[in-house]
């Protein structure tokens, strides 16, 4: 047969099998699969953007022991349920590296425990919910000493004869312990596998074979989408707790993810390739967990009145309001309506976002956010991203000692690299300010102002005045209480263009609301 005549009956097979499988695991949402020549001999599938590519050179070497169709069924049994099982999503997927990293410590050893223990749970899942060949094909699939340890545990576990060997009974005896199908022990059981299996890993890191590749395929990144990529991260700050956390995890794979577009699909690069940044990412995605909303400037009553509605006519209204329409041609109380007017509440322009002066403190006072979580960072972040959101732009007043230098001015801006590099930049120097340099920041418009610092300032005195004479809308937003703070409030609490909050955890900053103000609050 020649070879269109080939791919033809293989592209047939493969339509038939997905159909079959796709409806054994309720329609899940993936592309139809194809077949891949390019593939490493010995892998047999590789997952990306959704899409599983099965190996035809695999497919064919298995086939001398096994019908094709068998061996393509249980390749997309396996790849489905890591979609739709296992890992699950990206963060799931980052938090099993984490911890298997933490044990290991390292990358490479990490990387191929969490993807050796993501197999067993998925593959296990399969074969205790679904009718599989998966046995068949781990009977057959040999590999190295640790796929022959997973061929052994697999056996123990499934209860099934899979040709595994008494030599690997005392370490596929104590894996079989692992609790694989318990969502909620994921990151324990990880712990374990880990610890059972890292005498093999270092082995293979030994000897060279590390990097011989899982016959299963390596669970990477590139299976995923950018926006699961996007959210992955997101939960993954909220989890992390600190930017170091998130930096090593997200570090080790940073050429990875900058090939994948990750920064400019966040808005922070320009396009794939883009150089990765954890800390101002950590920053970023964190600061997506928190809404803050930023009211509208109000809108002003014009003074014309335009017809709102109908009211019934009486005796004495004026004629000229009636609407003949709606009367039937006639004047007669009860029948007869006439429009009621109200007055226009715009200039001819409608409710808009103004452009907003973050003014953070990154003094020595205040906490270095490359080494700890920084509320002043987070509350910042949440600001700028809160006004890009609304199609407005930010410009960042970064003070320390601005006499010795310690200041950073970036005029205001919509690009969010250049925006969360100001923000997360620290001097760790004195604490003062000099006014002239928020005069730097020009807008016909009147921007919004906001203020995040433990408020010890040596020149508050001067700053106080200085707010006090301004228009704008304010928000100050204090890090912890003491003295300075207590006479920022007292000195200016009463001013209707100024809001005062607290931060003292996380969990303060979705209470901010930027630019709320006394005097309009009450018609919003």
């Amino acid at each position: 047969m020649s070879n269109d005549g080939q791919n033809r009956d293989f592209d047939s097979l493969l339509r038939r099998i997905w159909g079959e499988v796709r409806k054994k695991h309720f329609y899940p949402e993936l592309a139809r699969p194809q077949a891949d020549d390019q593939l490493d001999d010995s892998v047999a599938l590789e997952i990306k953007s959704k899409r599983i590519a099965v190996n035809r050179a695999f497919l064919d070497e298995m086939s001398r022991n096994l019908p094709m169709e068998t061996v393509l069924e249980a390749l997309l049994d396996h790849g489905v349920t890591h979609y739709t099982y296992c890992p699950w999503d990206f963060h799931t997927h980052l938090q099993l590296y984490q911890e298997a990293k933490r044990i290991l410590g390292d990358k490479d050893m990490a990387q191929k425990s969490s993807d050796y223990f993501m197999d067993v749970v998925a593959d296990t899942h399969c074969y205790k919910t679904k009718d599989t060949p998966l046995p068949e094909l781990y009977r057959n699939l040999g590999g190295g000493e640790l796929d022959q340890v997973m061929q052994a545990l697999y056996q123990r576990i499934w209860g099934e004869d899979l040709g595994a060997g008494a030599e690997h009974e005392e370490v596929s005896r104590k894996l079989s312990r692992v609790p694989y199908l318990d969502r909620g022990s994921w990151v324990e059981s990880i712990n374990r596998f880990s610890k059972i299996i890292q005498v093999l890993l270092e082995a293979e890191r030994d000897s060279g074979e590390l990097d011989k590749p899982n016959p299963m395929g390596q669970s990477d990144f590139s299976r995923y989408s950018s926006e699961e990529l996007s959210e992955g991260l997101k939960e993954f700050a909220m989890s992390s707790g600190e930017p170091g956390r998130f930096r090593e995890v997200v570090g080790d794979f940073e050429e990875e993810l900058s090939d994948l577009g990750l920064m400019s699909s966040s808005g922070m690069g320009e396009g794939a390739g883009s150089p990765l940044d954890a800390d101002l990412l950590y920053y970023m995605k964190l600061a997506e967990n928190y809404s803050i909303p930023v009211r509208k400037t109000p809108l002003e009553k014009s003074g014309d009145q335009y017809p709102y509605g109908h009211t019934p006519w009486e005796a004495g209204k004026p004629y000229r309001d009636i609407d003949p329409w709606t009367s039937f041609g006639k004047i007669m109380p009860g029948v007869t309506q006439i429009w009621e007017r109200r007055e226009g509440e715009t200039h001819g322009e409608e409710e808009s976002t103004p452009n907003c002066i973050v003014m953070i403190d990154s003094s020595g006072s205040m906490v270095n956010p490359k080494q700890y979580l920084s509320y002043a960072v987070l509350g910042a972040a949440c600001a700028s991203d809160a006004y890009l959101r609304n199609s407005a732009s930010v410009g960042v007043y970064n003070f320390s000692d601005v006499e010795a230098g310690g200041r950073r001015l970036l005029d205001f801006s919509r690009k969010r690299r250049d925006i969360y590099e100001s923000l997360c930049h620290y001097f760790g120097g004195g604490t003062r300010l000099d006014m002239t340099d928020i005069e730097t920041f020009r807008d016909e418009k009147g921007s919004d102002v906001f203020l995040i610092t433990d408020m010890q300032i040596t020149n508050l005195e001067t700053l106080i005045e200085y707010l006090s004479s301004m228009p704008n809308r304010i928000t100050a937003v204090h890090i912890g209480e003491n003295e300075h703070v207590r006479r920022f409030k007292t000195r200016l609490q009463k001013r209707s263009n100024l809001s005062i909050y607290s931060i003292q955890k996380k969990e303060d900053i979705p209470r901010i609301v930027l630019g709320k103000v006394r005097e309009y609050l009450g018609r919003v």
